[in-house]
């Protein structure tokens, strides 16, 4: 049996009843409204019961405000009060409620770790690339906390199927248009099993305006993993819709435990506060870093989904995922630089990046580093740093380097240059590079290169996993 897991319905109103169902006229009552919400989420099932016998109507339908009011965290009275209609007529999803469980029922599970995804079309509202990357970022929420893995093929039949649609689309559950129903899924299993649908009549973006697609894939492929609502407003499977910021968004406790009793924690154990030298990933002789910065007065090191930090000569390690601090992110960061004056952190990934302001991801990113004056042949950024005493910011790509002026906003004149001219001893490619008390430390494979930026030499060399404790 199929269970349809996600039917959102957004509040197209700030007063008067919106019915739930088609064909309802503006005038109805709001016990009549009430009535057919109850019978939707709460199994009320006022035919059954004869109209002759009004008292034990009444106490049937009371129970059933009182059962709703409980699983939705209101004050239990069994009256149609105005907090209890104002619940009734938020932005939620058409899964009945009168089964507090964190899981479906039978608890549907993928009987693999290793599940596959593919997109079948994209929505107009967004760039191909933003669609991507709000559905990966979805997929990484759930992966960050199990031992699950997802992977996107662009051909053939995947297990979680993903599509934009217009009205009866071929599973009986058709879309009614714009402010109505913004998505349903279905829960693990072969064929249209695990698949997730979204409503194209929306108006999807990847901000707060319209509808949040990142937000509301992260529910959606929550019912595709067999999970069911929960009866924590925090968590993202409570059954109303509502914007959270991107930049604060976390799984709540409730969430986690939920898809963990279906899976398992993640099979890797997240890094302990001291890394371990007998673990070839931290302490190998020949470990590199993806990025490294200054975040105010520590230093951060970016290797794939891990981000390392400490306090410059400390012993002391904390180790995270980088989507623990900014979970819309992407793994892999490849340049990062700080300007300390202004609070601001840059993270660079591919052609993108991104501004952190005081550990807080900023709106209106990522944006293109052509913005900053690249030529349209550079593809990605290796390395940055931040010098305070000139104010300039040098970009390493392969074996060049870019100077940018941070108050003119603008690269300077006369570059790219070569590295290994104008840095003796150093490149000619380079992983990484931050400044600290008028040395530029550049990360070049497991080597880091102390460097004097007033003599313009090489000072010390050093194994980049000593800076770990190792």
């Amino acid at each position: 049996m199929k269970f349809l897991l996600l039917i959102l319905a957004l509040q197209v109103a700030v007063s008067g009843a919106v019915p739930l169902t088609n064909g309802t006229s503006p005038g109805e009552s709001d016990v009549a409204f009430a009535q057919r919400y109850l019978a939707d989420f709460y199994d009320l099932k006022m035919e059954t019961i004869p109209m002759t016998k009004m008292r034990v109507n009444r106490n049937f339908m009371e129970n059933k405000i009182q059962e709703m009011q409980q699983f939705l965290g209101l004050k239990v009275t069994g009256q149609l009060d105005t907090a209890t209609l104002d619940m009734m007529h938020r932005p939620r999803c058409g899964v009945p409620d009168v089964y507090d469980f964190r899981v479906m029922q039978g608890r549907p599970v993928w009987k693999k770790h290793f599940i596959t995804y593919r997109m079948k079309n994209y929505t107009p509202d967004m760039k191909p690339e933003d669609v991507d990357y709000a559905i990966q970022k979805a997929f990484q929420v759930w992966s960050d906390v199990t031992p699950l893995k997802f992977r996107k093929i662009n051909t053939g039949e995947a297990d979680i199927m993903i599509q934009f649609a217009h009205g009866a689309h071929g599973d009986y559950s058709p879309f009614d248009g714009r402010n109505g129903i913004l998505a349903h899924a279905f829960g693990p299993g072969p064929g249209i099993g695990g698949d997730t649908h979204f409503d194209e009549a929306e108006i999807w973006t990847k901000s707060y305006k319209g509808t949040n697609l990142f937000l509301v894939a992260v529910h959606e492929l929550g019912h595709s993993l067999g999970l069911g609502h929960s009866h924590d407003p925090k968590a993202i499977m409570f059954p109303t819709y509502s914007y959270i910021d991107l930049s604060t968004f976390r799984l709540s406790a409730d969430d986690i435990r939920g898809i963990q009793s279906l899976y398992g924690a993640p099979e890797k154990p997240r890094p302990s506060s001291k890394p371990d030298s007998t673990d070839p990933t931290v302490c190998d002789p020949n470990m590199s870093f993806d990025a490294v910065t200054t975040v105010g007065d520590k230093i951060f090191f970016f290797k794939d989904r891990f981000f390392w930090r400490k306090l410059p000569k400390s012993p002391e390690i904390n180790v995270g995922l980088i989507s623990s601090l900014w979970p819309t992110l992407p793994s892999g960061i490849q340049a990062a630089y700080e300007i300390g004056a202004r609070n601001h952190v840059f993270l660079f990934k591919d052609d993108k990046y991104w501004l952190i302001s005081n550990l807080r991801q900023q709106p209106n990113y990522p944006r293109s580093i052509h913005s900053l004056g690249f030529p349209s042949h550079v593809k990605k950024i290796d390395a940055a740093v931040f010098n305070p005493h000139f104010y300039k910011t040098y970009f390493f790509v392969d074996n060049q380097y870019w100077r940018y002026n941070e108050r003119r906003q603008l690269m300077d004149p006369g570059y790219p240059k070569q590295t290994t001219t104008y840095f003796p001893g150093v490149g000619p490619k380079i992983d990484g590079v931050f400044y600290y008390n008028r040395y530029y430390y550049f990360l070049q494979g497991s080597n880091i290169l102390e460097y004097d930026v007033l003599s313009r030499r090489v000072t010390k060399i050093m194994k980049s996993n000593t800076e770990l404790g190792c």
